[in-house]
């Protein structure tokens, strides 16, 4: 099927690597390769006899290769490597178990009491000190997770990134360990629960700690192609991006459901026999590149925005409830020519505080940019079902003695495009196939409890788990087609209209804490955030029209030009923009806009 010409777009322009502007003053700040790289920090070590130069890295990065490469272009063999003074393999093990929840590929508790240091046996640090600074002359290296633990006073302290995405991709080769243990080859979900539970709070906590101290950032996404910036040229890219919008690094990952509009709009490569899933702004997890002279662009993790600027980019309001989180995530999911999504239902607030140690949930909703013929999303259940029964088929299902009946127990409702699905916690839902969705949901999307797959393998060849038992626990079963039809499809109301555009509300239900305003527009659209104080951060999709520019009425930053299904980010405080088509049009262009709610909608 040709995708673009159904949506009028001659040709696809969806922006897959968007990037951030580094200020002039810090644009060449640079050096790209191992041996230039090297000879910055000889430069700066040569000063001072003896420098220790201590490079701190974030779970995932690949310590051996960087600390093989670093040591022979700064010139040194005496190298502590920090994971030779981890605690015992079992009392790491015992300290970590509490917050694991055992072999559940999704249970856990988000670890908020430990800390790097814990992770160390400190008289072992103290020795290993003692001979690096008796080693003979020249600069000293300490590497690894914990080396700005182990040398607080270091002469250059470097911290080594990459995004937390690029680490999962490495778990899924074989290719990373957690976070004080030698693990690699354990099952990818495990590895990543653990990362997203312990190994990721106890370094981003000593990561907002130092921020400020780095005296370089080292780009190590990419195995071959290391870069430099400094300090000082990283905290000037992340001051410009919370004053201005800006688009994160989408992902685009395959799935055994997926379809292949995204291959087709989005300009993607072949080779994957689908994609499911763009994560288009989940900034826990995705990236931000910055743009430095002569086209270079480094690539860090967009965490690093949220952790060094929450007020700034969440706004007061948010940031006072939600602390140095982004509560609002935007993704697609595609089935266009795939498959159905797996039947599922998220857990409620209560429930993911309790077991989660989360304070918020994954409420959801789908909006639909495009479909096919047979379009439809499954939502709540049918009327007068018996809960037990659909349980039960549940089960035998997932023991493989009979296939769920899905019609019998969901209730379906055809998806036609810019339909909006409200998907509060607790009720029954996918989307079908021949619908591409644009999610709309709370961040923490860890906690998806699939009850059905389709009889179908995940792409390792194996069953995909299903989590029938703890479903059961957080089902709505009140929620069912009259409630949808009436609460949870189209929730449309109109506020309001100028000249060129127009306003709706299209949810979210009372329930979630997200809005989602449409616009509809010919002319320029007057958006405000509410300002630091008060206000909140947009996130916006251009959900159709070609291309549209963002614009601050008073010239605070440069024309920002979005492109059909490009999600963009407006920090709480940029105050005051504009949305408008790029060009004289008579058509109709619509974004749909996300913040977080100050009060229940009226």
């Amino acid at each position: 099927m040709n995708y673009l010409s159904n949506l009028g777009l001659r040709a696809p322009n969806y922006d897959k690597s968007p990037s951030v502007p580094v200020p002039p003053a810090h644009a060449a700040a640079l050096d790209c390769g191992w041996e230039p790289i090297g000879a910055r920090i000889r430069e700066v070590a040569s000063a001072r006899p003896n420098a220790l130069i201590a490079v701190e890295c974030y779970p995932g990065v690949d310590v051996d290769a960087v600390a093989a490469a670093l040591a022979p272009a700064i010139g040194t063999t005496s190298v502590f490597d920090t994971r030779r003074a981890h605690k015992p393999t079992a009392a790491i093990e015992a300290m970590a178990a509490p917050f694991l929840g055992g072999c559940d590929p999704v249970f856990g508790f988000l670890c908020q009491t430990l800390n790097m240091p814990d992770f160390f046996d400190a008289g072992h640090i103290v020795q290993e000190m003692r001979c690096l600074r008796a080693a003979p002359a020249g600069p000293r290296l300490i590497i690894g997770p914990g080396a700005f633990v182990a040398a607080p006073e270091a002469d250059i302290k470097v911290y080594a990134d990459m995004p937390r995405w690029e680490g999962q991709l490495r778990q899924r080769r074989g290719e990373a360990d957690n976070l004080g243990t030698r693990n690699r080859g354990l099952k990818a979900s495990l590895q990543y629960k653990r990362s997203f539970f312990l190994d990721w709070r106890v370094a981003d906590r000593l990561k907002t700690a130092t921020m400020e101290k780095w005296d370089f950032l080292l780009d190590t996404t990419t195995h071959d192609q290391p870069k430099l910036i400094t300090g000082a040229a990283h905290l000037a890219a992340l001051s410009t991006a919370a004053h201005r919008p800006f688009r994160l690094v989408p992902f685009f990952d395959p799935g055994p459901w997926g379809g292949q509009w995204m291959r087709e709009i989005c300009d993607l490569p072949d080779g994957p026999p689908n994609y499911a899933w763009c994560f288009d702004c989940v900034p826990e997890e995705n990236s931000l590149l910055l743009a430095f002279a002569g086209g270079v662009k480094v690539e860090i993790p967009a965490l690093n925005l949220v952790l060094r600027h929450p007020r700034e980019l969440l706004g007061d309001p948010v940031f006072g409830r939600f602390g140095p989180e982004f509560p609002i995530r935007f993704d697609f999911l595609d089935t266009m020519g795939g498959g159905n999504l797996s039947f599922q239902v998220h857990p409620n607030v209560a429930f993911a505080q309790r077991h989660f140690g989360i304070p918020y949930t994954q409420d959801e909703s789908y909006y639909i940019l495009d479909v096919a013929e047979g379009a439809e999303v499954y939502l709540g259940c049918v009327n007068g079902i018996r809960p037990e029964e659909m349980l039960a088929d549940l089960r035998a299902a997932a023991a493989g003695r009979k296939s769920f009946d899905a019609d019998r127990f969901a209730a379906r409702f055809p998806a036609r495009k810019h339909d909006h699905f409200l998907i509060p916690s607790g009720t029954l839902h996918c989307s079908g196939t021949n619908s591409m969705v644009l999610e709309i949901s709370a961040t923490p999307y860890i906690f998806t409890f699939k009850l059905w797959d389709w009889d179908r393998l995940g792409l390792d060849g194996k069953p995909r788990p299903v989590n029938i038992q703890r479903g059961a626990e957080v089902i709505r079963w009140d929620r069912d087609a009259t409630y949808a039809r009436k609460h949870l499809i189209n929730r449309f109301q109109d506020l309001g209209k100028g000249e060129g555009w127009r306003e709706e509300r299209t949810g979210l239900h009372p329930a979630e804490f997200i809005e989602t305003r449409r616009h509809w527009f010919t002319g320029a659209v007057p958006h405000h955030t509410g300002g630091l104080r008060d206000g909140s951060v947009n996130v916006l999709n251009l959900v159709e029209g070609t291309e549209a520019v963002v614009e601050s009425p008073d010239g605070a930053f440069e024309p920002f030009p979005v492109h059909y299904a490009e999600t963009f980010v407006v920090p709480a405080a940029v105050g005051p923009y504009t949305v408008r088509p790029s060009g004289k049009t008579d058509k109709e262009l619509a974004t749909l806009k996300a913040s977080v709610r100050a009060h229940a909608p009226v």
